[in-house]
Parts: C-alpha cells; sequence; structure tokens
C-alpha cells in the first residue's frame, strides 16, 4: 500500500491555480525527489500532502496511522529569543533527554543538545531540523529544500546523510530541491513538476527527458552523470521505472 496517493490533484490560492490533475504516490522506503523551476508548485503540493494546504480537486489518501516528519526551508529565530537545541526539540511536546539524544545523533549533530539555536551555523541547523523530524519515527520523512543557504559540499553530505537514515530507519524519503545533480543522485526516482507533472521516472531518463530538457537545459545531464560516476552506489529500488513518463504540455 501507498503511503500517500494523490489522483487527480488540483490545488488554488487565491484565483491562480498552482497545480492541476498531479497523480502521485509514494511506497515505503523509496526516496523521490520533485524537481521544477521557481513558482511551478513544488512547495504548495508538499503543504497540501502534509495537510496545511486544502485541494480544491481530487483526493489525497494517507496511509492509516501514517507518521510524518517535515523539515522546512528554513526556520528564523529571533536572535534575541533564549532558546537552546534541547528546548526547541521539546516543542510543541515535550520529549526525553533519551529520544532527543537519539535523534541528534542520528541526524549527524550529537554533540548540538545544549548549543543556543541562533548560534548555529546553517548546517547545524538543518540537521536539528532533521532531527526535529526524526523525533516520532515517521514512515516518511518530507524535506522541502532543506539544503537552502548550504554551500555543494554542506548540500552534498547532507543529502548522504538523509540516504542514510534512510537505511537506518526505512522511511520513504519525499524531497524538492533545485540542487539538480546532487540530490537526484540520491532518489530512486525523479518528478519534474510545472503546475502538472511533466515527466518521471529513474534519474537518468528523467536528465534526458525533454520536457525536462526544456525546463532546465541540456547542461544538467552531464552535471547528472559527473556526479553518479565520482559517487557511485546502489539503491534498494522499492519503485523501478524503466523510462521516463512524459505528460504532454
Amino acid at each position: 500500500m501507498s503511503l500517500i496517493e494523490t489522483r487527480d490533484l488540483a490545488l488554488r490560492l487565491g484565483r491562480e491555480t498552482v497545480l492541476q490533475n498531479v497523480d502521485f504516490a509514494i511506497e515505503p522506503g523509496e526516496i523521490v525527489t520533485i524537481v521544477g523551476p521557481n513558482g511551478s508548485g513544488k512547495s504548495s503540493f508538499l503543504k497540501a500532502l502534509i495537510g496545511v494546504l486544502e485541494p480544491s480537486a481530487g483526493s489525497i489518501h494517507r496511509a492509516p496511522r501514517l507518521k510524518i516528519g517535515y523539515v522546512p526551508q528554513q526556520l528564523h529565530i529571533d536572535r534575541t529569543l533564549p532558546l537552546t537545541v534541547a528546548r526547541f526539540l521539546s516543542l510543541p511536546q515535550r520529549q526525553t533527554r533519551k529520544a532527543m539524544c537519539a535523534a541528534l545523533e542520528e541526524a549527524g549533530a550529537a554533540d548540538l543538545l545544549s548549543r543556543q539555536m541562533t548560534d548555529l551555523s546553517g548546517g547545524q541547523r538543518q540537521r536539528v531540523l532533521l532531527a526535529r523530524a526524526l523525533l516520532n519515527h515517521p514512515d516518511l520523512l518530507i524535506l522541502d529544500e532543506a539544503t537552502q543557504g548550504l554551500d555543494q559540499p554542506g548540500s552534498a553530505a547532507f543529502y548522504r546523510l538523509i540516504e542514510q537514515v534512510r537505511r537506518d530507519l526505512g522511511c520513504a524519503v519525499l524531497m524538492v530541491s533545485h540542487e539538480l545533480h546532487v540530490v537526484m543522485s540520491a532518489s530512486d526516482r525523479v518528478i519534474c513538476l510545472n503546475g502538472h507533472i511533466c515527466c518521471e521516472g529513474k534519474p537518468e531518463i528523467v536528465a534526458s527527458a525533454p520536457a525536462y530538457r526544456a525546463l532546465f537545459g541540456t547542461g544538467t545531464q552531464g552535471a547528472l552523470a559527473l556526479y553518479r560516476h565520482e559517487h557511485s552506489h546502489s539503491h534498494d529500488h522499492a519503485h523501478d521505472h524503466d523510462h521516463a513518463h512524459e505528460v504532454a504540455e
């Protein structure tokens, strides 16, 4: 059974139709990446999946008792506000020290529990946000451009961490990113979104799909091939796609 499935999903914000005719499903243990240009509806789609935005048409089906961990793009904290990592992880629900330490260790931030949130680097803060998302042992981990503001090595390290989390916890991962060659290399499946699903499939196939190349140009395919060659690894594919599924514009 899919963890989340949408059928003919449409989403309006005010008078603007942001998404239409979106059929989507993610399976247990799968890593899926959503790519698309600015304004393509990526973040809005995630917000609909977690229940923050209400679809204007279509349906969203969630598996019974589905637990979702969500990592936002950025967290803005008033620099005058004293807030330790431990206190942040206990909002809104109090957590045991053991649970917080375990989540921080899984997120590669084991030594940050007593630090002030405002003193953390961008990479450290994203790892704390990841730890917070892992506290409820999610079935599905959703990340909305979680490496925004990090440099390329920092982004690559974060995505390698996400792969490790998937292996350790067995959760599915749904990511939105603009860092095409980095994030696509970590994915089982890629969905190209631009108001609707333009194409989807394995990363290598999507990178050569006409709809993808029309949005992002031809250079990204070479960058992806180079990255996969330099950081070669294998995946257990929960959902194999041997060709890109293209949707007519």
